[in-house]
């Protein structure tokens, strides 16, 4: 027994060289090691349970125990518990080498998520030899941890099982078994193991080298429903205190409204960008046409993205609602159903609503999402001809907004007024577009992109539509450009907001802090539309109002006032990054996460 918690432990340890040689460099690679072994330990001690009883078992003082057929059973039953382990292990070490590329934090339950709503689309981003390779890759290291086991056992066989035992010897096997327990829960102590025992730099590479990601898949999946429980900083008075403050909405008669006098219901268009950042928009060339508008419109210049991922972002952008990074709230359709939105608001106000996407609308639970919403047609790959499917992802953004404008084109000018939203996805690894205007792959499927929007705002403004027309573009969440850059840095989540057609007054730059949550009060208040049940968003455009960014990276807190610039890593239990007065902001964040966390959990 203790062999086999040795075993385990050994080749946990393995993982985190391997880890380092990638994304980290060896020159910490014994303090990853040190750090990590508390849960290499927890996991060892999970892995060494079933075979632990079993010798318990061997050891009992019955004559049917210790005959040749029983120890080949009881050996059996270890060796097929190795092999699961082994297959476990291979999977969630490979599967965190490959992944920590692109999104820069241990492994999860978010792949297990993506895969179960939509393999195809969930697999859009891999290249088949990529595929391949992580095939082979998770075969080569299943072989070694078996031969590892092969080793440890040849010697024994299946005779460990017929040794002769007295009525006593089950005991200490007995107790030894228990022990496991101390490892497992990480000591008698209140707190239990959690990821957060692996992080001790100030570099996050090398917390996440350290921390086990078979450890960190588990904890992700066992604690994905307990929101209650969650991000406990303060007392709940004391939380709400906060929460009441930041969000504490007077009502003003000094708004200042973007829109042209009389325009009441204007036709709504919210294009959803992937990926796209102010950092790409920075690059000279890459997105003339978004350079463009920020000129001719309402700029936001001060915005922020509210998290990492697609499903995330969109909650924020639809739901005026800031999106955990660590769950993805489109996995619980009975809770988002029971959240206002932007479509609820606009159906109640007499619109129908319409999204088009080039993807499979069932990746990440996206559909009940948009029902749930008032999303009455919804467009989506399989509505188009095999023959325009001609990415990974779907169709290219060229060909939905060919669709989209088609469908829009079509409808009266005097009908019911309409929320369009489309969704882009050509700008998303691996980054493989018709169009070969860059030698970098990624800026030329973003520009690509790029020129699919200035082509669809120049067919809406040579159309009958503009003049009642407010077109929205916002991204989807942080950038996916310059790759493998730090998650916890401010400007990571620095995008462009820009609201342009016919219906805008006059072009101007709105400095005012925001992110993405905010949109959906913003918008209502310009329609002038009853949003009290938004309770995390806020309008940009009422002075009177807290302004500020509240976003969150991976397990972590992001809070931008005009007075303090601060990130905390929620895992680290640390400020990784603070810029104005230091501190100011730390309290108010970690306040609205659990105010956050107890909202979802009413829910």
């Amino acid at each position: 027994m203790v062999s086999t918690f040795l075993m385990w432990t050994l080749i946990f340890v393995l993982q985190k060289p391997i880890f380092l040689s990638i994304y980290g460099g060896f020159s910490h690679v014994f303090e990853v090691i040190r750090h990590g072994l508390p849960l290499d330990f927890s996991m060892a001690g999970y892995l060494s349970t079933i075979p632990a009883l079993i010798l318990v078992i061997s050891c009992l003082p019955f004559k049917t125990l210790h005959n040749t057929s029983s120890s080949r059973i009881l050996m059996a039953i270890v060796g097929g518990w190795t092999l699961i382990g082994a297959t476990v292990v291979a999977l969630s070490f490979v599967a965190n080498i490959a992944l920590y590329g692109y999104w820069g934090f241990p492994l999860d339950s978010t792949p297990i998520f993506f895969l179960f709503s939509s393999p195809s689309a969930a697999m859009a981003s891999v290249e088949w030899w990529q595929g391949l390779l992580g095939i082979v890759s998770i075969a080569a290291v299943m072989a070694f941890i078996l031969l590892l086991f092969h080793l440890l056992w040849r010697k024994w066989g299946g005779d460990v099982f017929l040794l002769k035992t007295n009525n006593w010897q089950w005991m200490p096997m007995l107790i030894l078994t228990a022990l496991l327990f101390l490892p497992i829960r990480g000591g008698v102590t209140v707190s239990t193991m959690n990821t957060g025992e692996a992080y001790f730099s100030s570099v996050q590479e090398l917390n996440h080298a350290a921390v086990n990601p078979l450890f960190s898949f588990m904890e992700s999946v066992s604690h994905s429903e307990d929101f209650a429980s969650q991000y406990r900083f303060m007392d709940d008075k004391e939380a709400h205190r906060f929460y009441h403050e930041l969000y504490n909405k007077p009502t003003t008669d000094s708004i200042c409204f973007v829109l042209r006098p009389g325009v009441k219901r204007p036709n709504i268009f919210i294009i959803v960008m992937e990926s796209f950042s102010d950092t790409v928009t920075n690059v000279p060339g890459v997105t003339p046409n978004l350079d463009r508008l920020k000129h001719e419109s309402v700029y936001f210049s001060h915005f922020y993205a509210n998290s990492y991922r697609t499903d995330r972002g969109l909650v924020s952008v639809l739901l005026g609602y800031p999106a955990p990074a660590t769950v993805s709230l489109m996995k619980y359709p009975k809770k988002t159903s029971n959240m206002p939105s932007i479509a609820a608001h606009l159906e109640k106000a007499g619109y129908v609503s319409s999204y088009y996407y080039g993807g499979d609308a069932d990746f990440t639970n996206m559909r009940s999402f948009l029902v749930n919403q008032g999303f009455r047609h919804i467009t989506e790959d399989v509505d188009f001809p095999v023959s325009e499917r001609l990415s990974k992802w779907g169709v290219p953004d060229h060909l939905l907004f060919r669709r989209a404008e088609k469908d829009i084109l079509a409808r009266p000018v005097n009908g019911k007024p309409q929320l369009t939203v489309i969704q882009t996805s050509s700008s998303h690894e691996p980054f493989d577009v018709p169009y070969h205007h860059l030698k970098d792959k990624i800026l030329n499927a973003f520009a690509y992109s790029d020129s699919c929007v200035g082509g669809f705002i120049n067919t809406l403004r040579k159309s009958r539509q503009w003049n009642n027309s407010l077109v929205i573009l916002v991204p989807d969440h942080l950038g996916a450009w310059p790759e493998h850059a730090d998650n916890f840095k401010p400007w990571r989540y620095h995008i462009p907001l820009i609201w342009t057609g016919g219906t805008i007054r006059q072009p101007m730059v709105i400095n005012t802090l925001g992110s993405q949550q905010d949109i959906a009060a913003t918008l209502l208040s310009q329609l002038g539309i009853e949003h009290k049940d938004l309770i995390f968003s806020k309008d940009m455009f009422n002075p009177s109002v807290n302004h500020f960014a509240f976003f969150l990276p991976n397990d972590g807190i992001g809070m931008i006032t005009e007075d303090d610039v601060l990130l905390y890593d929620n895992q680290l239990k640390k400020t990784v990054y603070d810029k104005g007065k230091k501190g100011h902001n730390l309290k108010a964040g970690q306040a609205l996460l659990q105010v956050l966390f107890d909202d979802i959990a009413k829910r």
